[in-house]
């Protein structure tokens, strides 16, 4: 018994030993929980800042974590920190990457900062992490793979900051994910199809991203999608009929995109539960379906800027609901007075703020019962239209109105003097009417209106000085009207008026009254009768840009204040009866950039400093008395005048005699020259300077289409009917004489019909008796090939260029560079190749231009010497060759590289220096990544999606009736610009072979049915 109870004691002693061992062991674990922890969140404050006093003040090293702002922690004994919520305390700097070590997170909200740098890879070590909030930051970087890991999150928002990435593909492994946001970003690449795997799904937004390639079809698999936002990318192709079939959906919103196709006439039936429908700014074609009225609960209807047609379709009155019913700017139709009725339906909609159905071709009659619609809306644009008739006064039942915009239309009759009424409106533009009679006085009672445009109309009378009360306005454009009268000193001291006051075009008379508007960046008071001079409180307007008084009858001396305008950028004083010297003060005007004092009275010395140094930007024709030739004397002087002339007539006599003694001694001495051959006795077309000044109207902005590295290309008509493109060359620019140099020598004795033609030259001394040289070349009227690939040019029928096109236009260049390469005397090197150096004319023929950098090659022995020694890189940033940086000198086959990555930025769309090639993505490594079996992944999709169609829409090649065709002929030319952006020099083809590879990618598709297997040899480069 006695070693029975001993046994027992033993045996309890031991267990109690156990336990305390036990919770010993828990006590270290517990303790190294809450360190662990509590070092993650210190690493994580040290690397913020904030404003003082610190909005992380409370993390103490010395307190525990549970007790911090933002910390939460779960009721559990180990006490791990479960959520941090930091959201909107000002906090900038980079996320520590001990982040990852908080291994119990469950939530993370970082939004409303100014927080920095990458996210860190280890925050896919957060595998317990439910909600991941990181928007509205400057977050920059790539998004981290690792955030894949992240299997349990159910919101990913990190919107609004400056992510450069592509969306992984495994981000189907999210597979709870709910809400996944995007927007706001730099995200490039494809929309993944692996998207639609996850299933539950509810909102995707990927808005305002750079993102291209289709919206995949599959998508329809998310049953529990309610938002799809793609606005603001550069997605393509047609919609997936699948997409409509999201029946769940409440928000579809694919504006500002490529996208074109069809709506579906059935749109009610197939997203019932649709709330915003926004697919503005796309190539939407076909009718408004008549169904989308049918969707009684639906708050927002956006299809602006599309090519819809026909008629607004009836229905309106069944939306009561409708806040943005946007359909501006398609070809929506309308005709008779009542074409405008369908407004009138409207007025069931309680809560519409905007309207637009501006931009479309819709004839009518404004109706009375305009002013029955929403009191609280907000915006009107009906502009741009066939709008005829007067204005109802039943328009300012609208008591919300902000936005009036009823311009450019056929409305007639006076201003209602109701408009008074809108005391909520901020702009008001009625530009571009047949409206008549004298502006109502009771205007001046929209105390809030920003913007006022009444130009282009036929109003008479004065300006109201009731518009003195503006007390928020910004703008103000009474232009181009019949108005009379002075100048209100109201209007010229309205302390708001910030962006622009234009009266020009007007018969306003009388002087100007003192000027205390201060923050007005641009004064047009040009075309007009106002007299007196030009008050000096000019320069009370501190934030001036542009100051216009051309073609009045303003006098007296130009008042030397102007100084004080540190900001002036544009100064036209011209056509005046300005008298006097020139300021000297002007030249202290760093901003100024065009200064126009031509057709005044003006006299003595020229200033020679600041905007004076650059003689295409100042103009003094007209100024009889201003010293152009010779330095002015002092009126104290002016009795030695005739002594100084009689000098100089003698000094030039003498000159005279010596040159004609001088010429007949040498023809005494000199043999007879030898004829010269036939080809260099053809009269050479001259040019002087006052003739290109005509020709450019005085080389003003309006004919100006484009800027250079060494001056400024001008279009020009000479006086014999000859349209040209005139180079002035910007003298002052260390280089351009050597360019001009350059040009002429390469170009002088060049034939070919695939070189711009240069048709004669000037240097000559300008009117300041500077030098100035210029080129004239032949002009050519369809701009320029970077124009026509960014989509700035398109032909009659809006097609950009076809298949056909593009390719023919790789061949006119090729066969330029064949020709200076290989069959010129001497050879000739380019060296910027470019699109915008590659011109286009009216039969779409390529001409090649700009041999401003140009080199002749001269073959001695094994070597290319160039006969200029300048070693310099040469070119435009992108279509360098590699070995230029490296200092080799140029050669044929850097050309050949150039000439390779203009190909592929011909047939993908995409420049070399496009935003979305970063880090060691380039435009050479993405197209050889799709290349050969993926083309269609590079391939600029319009040529993809329509027929090879020419400028007409006529399409009769075998191609247009088999795609397999294009896309045989599409990795022929991807294979040929492939060959020629070998990094090594020798690596490359030359441009013979260019040109027959080329014309055997042509035949491919002029003669594909007699091929057989095309395709079998383009694969390898």
């Amino acid at each position: 018994m006695c070693f029975y109870s001993q046994f027992l004691f033993h045996f309890a002693l031991l267990i109690i030993l156990i336990m305390l061992k036990y919770l010993s062991s828990q006590a270290e674990s517990f303790t190294a929980s809450i360190t662990t922890d509590k070092e993650a969140l210190i690493s994580f404050k040290s690397q913020l800042s904030s404003d003082s006093p610190h909005p992380l003040s409370s993390w103490d090293q010395n307190s525990s974590p549970c007790n911090w702002t933002g910390v939460f922690c779960n009721n559990l004994d180990d006490n791990r920190v479960i959520a941090l919520n930091l959201s909107g305390l000002g906090l900038s700097g980079p996320i520590s990457p001990h982040i990852g070590n908080l291994s119990f997170l469950e939530s993370l909200q970082l939004q409303n900062n100014q927080i920095t740098g990458a996210i860190p890879d280890q925050i896919g070590n957060l595998f317990r992490l439910r909600i991941l909030n990181m928007n509205s930051n400057r977050i920059q970087g790539k998004l981290p793979y690792s955030i894949t890991n992240l299997t349990q999150l159910q919101l990913l928002d990190l919107s609004s900051n400056q992510i450069v990435s592509q969306i992984p593909e495994a981000i189907s492994l999210l597979t709870k994910l709910q809400v996944l946001k995007f927007e706001k970003n730099k995200f490039y690449g494809t929309i993944p199809p692996s998207l639609a795997n996850i299933s539950s799904l509810t909102n995707i937004s990927f808005g305002t991203n750079t993102l291209s390639g289709e919206i995949p079809s599959n998508l329809v698999r998310l049953n529990n999608l309610i938002e799809l936002d793609f606005t603001i990318n550069s997605l393509t192709g047609t919609v997936p009929d699948s997409l409509y079939n999201i029946s769940s959906l409440v928000n579809l919103a694919l504006a500002s995109n490529d996208l074109w196709g069809e709506i579906p006439q059935d749109i009610d039936e197939r997203l019932p539960k649709l709330l915003v429908f926004n697919i503005c700014f796309n190539k939407f074609r076909g009718n408004i379906p008549a169904s989308l009225h049918n969707l009684t609960n639906i708050r927002v209807i956006r299809m602006a800027s599309n090519f819809l047609q026909g008629t607004v379709p009836p229905g309106l009155g069944n939306l009561p609901f409708l806040q943005m019913y946007n359909i501006g700017f398609n070809e929506i139709v309308s005709s008779g007075e009542s074409g405008l009725e369908f407004i009138t339906s409207l007025t069931n909609s309680t809560q519409l703020n905007f309207l637009a159905i501006d931009g479309n071709q819709l004839e009518g009659v404004i109706p009375e019962k305009i002013g029955n619609l929403s009191k609280v809306l907000s915006s009107l644009y009906m502009g741009g239209n066939k709008i005829y008739g007067p204005i109802p006064a039943s328009i300012s039942h609208l008591s919300g109105l902000k936005l009036l915009n009823l311009s450019y239309n056929s409305i007639s009759g006076r201003i209602p003097s109701e408009l008074g009424e809108l005391v909520e409106l901020q702009e008001l533009s009625l530009a571009g009417n047949q409206i008549s009679g004298s502006i109502p006085e009771s205007l001046g009672s929209l105390k809030k209106l920003n913007e006022i445009d009444l130009s282009g109309n036929e109003l008479s009378g004065q300006i109201p000085v009731s518009f003195g009360n503006f007390q928020s306005l910004i703008s103000m454009d009474l232009s181009n009207n019949k108005l009379t009268g002075t100048i209100p000193k109201e209007i010229i001291n309205l302390p708001t008026l910030s962006s622009s006051l234009n009266l020009s075009k007007n018969f306003l008379s009388g002087s100007l009254p003192e000027f205390g508007i201060v923050a007005v960046a641009t004064i047009d008071l040009s075309n007009n009768q106002l007299s007196g001079s030009l008050p000096s409180s000019i320069k009370n307007c501190l934030s001036l840009e542009k100051l216009v008084l051309v073609r009045n009858m303003f006098s007296g001396s130009i008042p030397q204040t102007l100084e004080e305008v540190r900001g002036l950028v544009t100064l036209d004083l011209s056509s005046n009866f300005f008298s006097g010297f020139i300021p000297t003060e002007l030249e202290n005007l760093k901003a100024l950039q065009f200064l126009n004092l031509s057709y005044n009275d003006l006299e003595g010395s020229i200033p020679s400093g600041g905007v004076f140094q650059n003689l295409s930007a100042v103009h003094l024709e007209g100024n009889k008395k201003l010293c152009f030739h010779f330095p002015c004397l002092s009126k104290d002087r002016g009795r030695n005048l005739v002594w100084v002339y009689v000098i100089i007539a003698v000094f030039l006599a003498l000159m005279l005699c010596f040159i004609i003694v001088l010429v007949m001694y040498m023809k005494k001495r000199k043999p007879k020259v030898i004829p010269a051959p036939e080809q260099l006795k053809s009269q050479h077309f001259w040019v002087s300077y006052d003739e290109l000044r005509l020709a450019t109207g005085n080389f003003s902005e309006e004919n100006l289409i484009g800027s250079g590295s060494f001056g400024s290309v001008y279009k020009g008509q000479l006086s014999q009917g000859i349209a040209v493109a005139v180079k002035v060359l910007d003298v002052l620019r260390t280089g351009s004489l050597k360019s001009f140099n350059a040009e002429c020598e390469a170009l002088r004795n060049l034939r070919h019909r695939n070189l711009v033609k240069l048709i004669t030259s000037c240097s000559g001394i300008d009117f300041k008796c500077n030098e100035f040289l210029a080129l004239v070349y032949e002009f050519l009227c369809n701009g320029s090939l970077e124009d026509w690939i960014n989509g700035r040019r398109k032909h009659s029928n809006g097609n950009g260029l076809s298949l056909k096109e593009r390719l023919k236009i790789a061949i006119d260049v090729a066969s330029a560079l064949e020709y200076l390469h290989h069959d010129s005397e001497i050879s000739i090197v380019h060296c910027d190749l470019k699109p915008s150096n590659i011109l286009i004319d009216e039969d779409m023929t390529a001409k090649l231009g700009d041999f401003g950098l140009a080199r002749l090659l001269i073959e001695r022995s094994d070597v290319q010497a160039s006969i200029s020694s300048t070693h310099v890189l040469r070119g435009s940033i992108g279509y360098i060759p590699p070995e230029y940086s490296w200092g080799e000198k140029p050669s044929t086959a850097g050309d050949v590289y150039s000439f390779g990555i203009v190909l592929l930025e011909l047939f993908t769309g995409k420049s070399p220096t496009n935003d979305s090639f970063t880090g060691s993505m380039s435009l050479n490594s993405w197209v050889k990544s799709a290349f050969p079996h993926n083309i269609e992944q590079v391939i600029d999709p319009k040529l993809l999606t329509h027929e090879d169609a020419d400028a007409d829409g006529v399409s009769d090649d075998e191609s247009a009736k088999n795609p397999n065709l294009q896309l045989d002929c599409l990795a022929s030319v991807l294979r040929v610009g492939l060959s020629c952006i070998a990094d090594s020099p020798d690596g490359r083809i030359n441009m013979r072979d260019v040109v027959r590879k080329l014309n055997a990618s042509k035949e491919i598709l002029l003669k594909g049915n007699n091929i057989k297997n095309p395709r079998h040899d383009y694969f390898e480069v």
